[in-house]
């Protein structure tokens, strides 16, 4: 017992780590050096402001997205700590999680590196770069909407169903594991996260609005029934950013 409050104490300290890391750049004025606008005009190769905005990426991803998935792992903990060598086990869990997202955030900026190079080269979407914004937030307003955001927020919301229907025992299945989890997280929440990338990774703003949403989507009581009220308010910040360009902070 005393064991695994260690090992969750070691997840929230992560966690609060991640918060104040973030916080300080707001406040200090890194998070605006890390936006990719900044990494694209600061001349840095494309594999090094690809390494510099993974790091923000993964610090993001342990600020938003390891508190609505401490009840998967509590669970996870607890089934496998009869069986040998639970931490390395629950270590592969979460570096599986991690190595989702983390694949995610280098399609989420080589699509966005496409997407600048576009707007250089075409002048009318470069007058016109409000439909980009505006694009963003509407993908995610109707991914809201859909059966597989549905379908993957169910396996979030309930870890032990989803122990019971996919967990083995061994250290290659707790990897496997953590890749299916990320995966279903990664279903339920990529176009929110869509949304934060284009902001701006580390814009705190940005972070804490999605990051408390999809905390209350998986884990709070009757959080499954939020996806219709945030899609729509998605759908009005995407009309605002179409019809009244810049008056969306941050995108």
């Amino acid at each position: 017992m005393a064991t695994a409050l260690r090992r969750q104490a070691v997840f929230l300290i992560a966690i609060g780590v991640a918060w104040l890391l973030s916080v300080y750049a707001e406040f200090s004025g890194t998070a605006l050096r890390l936006h990719h606008h900044s990494l694209y005009h600061d001349g840095l190769p494309f594999w090094q402001a690809a390494l510099v905005l993974l790091g923000a990426w993964l610090v993001m991803t342990a600020a938003m997205m390891l508190p609505s998935s401490l009840p998967m792992i509590r669970h996870f903990q607890a089934v496998s700590q009869s069986r040998a060598r639970p931490a390395l086990a629950v270590a592969l869990f979460v570096v599986a999680y991690f190595a989702v997202w983390s694949a995610f955030a280098v399609l989420a900026w080589s699509g966005d590196y496409l997407v600048h190079s576009t707007v250089h080269a075409w002048p009318w979407l470069a007058a016109h770069d409000q439909l980009i914004a505006a694009g963003v937030l509407a993908t995610a307003a109707a991914y809201q909407f859909s059966p597989l955001k549905d379908a993957c927020l169910r396996g979030c919301r309930h870890p032990a169903a989803f122990l019971m229907r996919f967990y083995r025992s061994g250290l290659g299945p707790a990897f496997e594991l953590g890749l299916r989890h990320g995966m279903f997280c990664l279903g339920c929440c990529w176009a929110l996260m869509l949304v934060m990338f284009a902001a701006g990774v580390a814009h705190l703003y940005w972070m804490a609005v999605p990051g408390l949403v999809m905390l209350a989507e998986k884990a709070f009581p009757g959080g499954d029934r939020l996806a219709v009220p945030v899609g729509l308010g998605l759908a009005v910040l995407a009309a605002f950013a179409l019809l009244v360009p810049g008056s969306v902070p941050g995108l």
